[in-house]
């Protein structure tokens, strides 16, 4: 690690060099330099070389500064809140709500509001028109990030800043040194299954795309995975190719043809993970094909997708009856992951909230390879890293980085309805609603996110993602969270393990078409059950919710009779193509775990494509 002298000594050298070697009146090699071109090639080598060295990433370093901040978490939190008022101060928003120029948390707490995304919908909106003039931040707004609307049915509008990018480089590296410490990685690629949806123009003119389009399409990125050794070895013409399924092909091919290079396997979430794995299941032959042939597949028709790839390809017939060899030896397709991809040291991707579901199929194409949660953040911002990589992601928690953003915590004991405490204010065992004030003009807002502190990194809070705030199943006095929903499908689904199936994917609706009202629990399978089995999963997920309201209310039937619809195959594939048509980036795609009235289109195709139904029996 260099320390600040001799990081300046390092480059006084390579300056002297350079110069040494350059003639400074016209910028071109002396003719009368004594340097003669072998020595001329050994100084140039040995400066780029140094320069090199200056690029790479300081694992030591970001750690050392990780735990100084996390030290005295307080003081960085209160600096990190002036400065942000400091840069916006001139904001319209900041300007008439009275802090006159005070940036203490104080005053701020006092004279801000918390807010939501309604709130600041028309201030976005204003800019998204063309107005340029200060209206949330200091600084023009420069893009926006526009959110899946997995969640809520329709996407948002969030202004996406220089400074917003800073800080989400600062995560990825910070959590980079902590999982490289543990899982070292050195020279290779990584197999990033990313893909970058296409950009619009607001009507001011301004970009827009989603938060990882923006992240990915920013020179920092690449630059950021380059000093951390984790360079995607797919080209730019996959990542952003305008067929998600043609470049979810090509991902799965580049992957193999640098098999031997690739030691992270990675995305943004995990169910694209895992998606990824369960269609090489249905072409893997095929690819086996393009690389015996050293020609791509004709199923890729897109331009841009198919030239990018086919500068990769040249005849392997090696290679090809190596990949052939290894899955048709696989037994269920268990351990498909280390049998490509021999030097992968981990699997990483956020794997909580609604990805838990997907960690049993991710685990048995991993096989003993360590799964690694990443980073908690959101379109709206950064919360904390993962500095306890070896932790499995049901466990996982994020120590909340002091100087990406100003936090605050809404304590959720008994509803009391209390104000938000400060980050270094929490309680460990309780639970937490967290508000953000960004760097990128959200001021107090809250993200709806409910997490639980589980300890403290020195004097910064550790936490662990329980549920979305928003995301109820409640008819009566019942309130069923997505975690309750996730659980209760857990334990209905093990009847079906004994007939080796599984439940592919699941939604849910709250049906007040009947009276009483009753839950609606969509499934799709990867086989077909027979009737006892699937009577049997009902009654036993009408069981698993053991919220009191709802138990009380089902025995009294002021809520009906919980019904599993059985989907088609393919029906979340669908769902997934209706939100990629709607602008959403693949990588960003969250099932809607709870879907209502307002999301009129998923809950269409989940009806539509209803093919069995089962009404339970467990409280007659």
């Amino acid at each position: 690690m260099f320390s600040l002298l001799s990081l300046k000594k390092k480059l006084h050298q390579v300056l002297c060099l350079l110069s040494s070697l350059i003639n400074p009146k016209n910028r071109t090699l002396s003719s009368s330099s004594s340097v003669s071109p072998s020595a001329f090639d050994s100084q140039k080598s040995e400066s780029v070389k140094m320069l090199e060295k200056l690029d790479e990433f300081d694992m030591e370093k970001s750690i050392e500064d990780f735990e100084a901040m996390t030290k005295d978490a307080e003081r960085v939190q209160r600096k990190t809140l002036k400065k942000i008022l400091e840069e916006n101060g001139s904001a319209e928003y900041l300007q008439g709500l009275g802090l006159n120029g005070r940036t203490d948390p104080e005053s701020f707490k006092a004279c801000v509001p918390l807010v939501t995304h309604k709130d600041l919908d028309p201030y976005i909106q204003r800019i998204a028109e063309g107005d340029s003039s200060p209206i949330l931040t200091g600084k023009p707004v420069p893009s926006f990030s526009v959110s899946s609307g997995t969640t809520q049915g329709r996407p948002k509008f969030l202004p996406f800043t220089d400074e917003l990018m800073e800080t989400t480089m600062q995560i990825f590296q910070t959590s980079f040194a902590f999982r490289n410490r543990e899982y070292p990685i050195a020279n290779g690629k990584a197999l990033q299954i990313i893909y970058g949806s296409k950009q619009f123009k607001t009507q001011g003119g301004l970009p827009v795309g989603t938060a990882t389009t923006n992240v990915y399409l920013n020179h920092k990125f690449k630059t950021t995975m380059k000093t951390m050794q984790s360079q995607c070895c797919s080209p730019d013409g996959v990542i952003f190719g305008p067929d998600f399924q043609q470049s979810l092909y090509c991902h799965l091919l580049c992957g193999i043809i640098f098999r031997d290079e690739v030691q992270m396997i990675s995305s943004a979430f995990a169910h694209s993970i895992v998606l990824a794995f369960r269609t090489f299941e249905l072409v893997w032959e095929e690819l086996c094909a393009d690389i015996r042939d050293g020609v791509l597949s004709d199923r890729i028709t897109e331009p841009s997708i198919r030239s990018a790839v086919s500068k990769l390809l040249s005849p392997n017939p090696k290679l090809a009856d190596l990949i052939h060899g290894k899955c048709s030896g696989l037994s269920n397709w268990y351990g498909l992951i280390p049998a490509l991809f021999p030097n992968v040291k981990y699997i990483y991707g956020i794997m909580t909230g609604s990805m838990e579901h997907y960690l049993k199929k991710l685990r048995h194409y991993a096989g003993e390879l360590p799964l690694l949660s990443a980073d908690y953040g959101s379109s709206e911002g950064w919360v904390g890293a993962n500095v306890n990589p070896k932790l499995p992601p049901e466990l996982a928690t994020f120590a909340v980085i002091p100087n990406v953003g100003y936090y605050e915590f809404i304590p959720l004991r008994n509803n009391s309805g209390e104000q938000p405490v400060g980050l270094t204010e929490v309680t460990v065992g309780e639970e937490y609603e967290v508000v953000l004030t960004s760097v990128a003009g959200l001021y107090r807002y809250r993200l709806g996110d409910i997490v639980k502190v589980v300890g403290f990194y020195n004097s910064t809070p550790e936490l662990k993602f329980v549920c979305r705030s928003n995301l109820l199943l409640s008819i009566n006095i019942d309130k069923n969270t997505e975690k309750d929903l996730q659980l209760s499908v857990e334990e209905a689904a093990k009847p079906l393990a004994a007939e080796k199936l599984e439940v592919v994917d699941f939604s849910s609706h709250v049906d007040l078409s009947t009276d009483p009202g009753h839950y609606v629990i969509f499934w799709e399978l990867n086989g077909e059950p027979n009737h006892q089995v699937l009577s049997e999963c009902c009654n036993c997920l009408d069981k698993a919710f053991v919220d009191v309201g709802y138990m009380s209310s089902r025995k009294v039937n002021t809520i009906g009779p919980l019904e599993i619809r059985i989907l088609r195959k393919g029906t979340f594939q669908k769902i997934l193509i209706h939100y990629l048509a709607q602008g959403a980036a693949a990588s960003q795609f969250k099932t809607p775990r709870c879907v209502g009235l307002n999301n009129k289109k998923v809950l269409q195709i989940l009806c539509g494509n209803v093919v069995r139904s089962f009404f339970s029996t467990a409280y007659d």
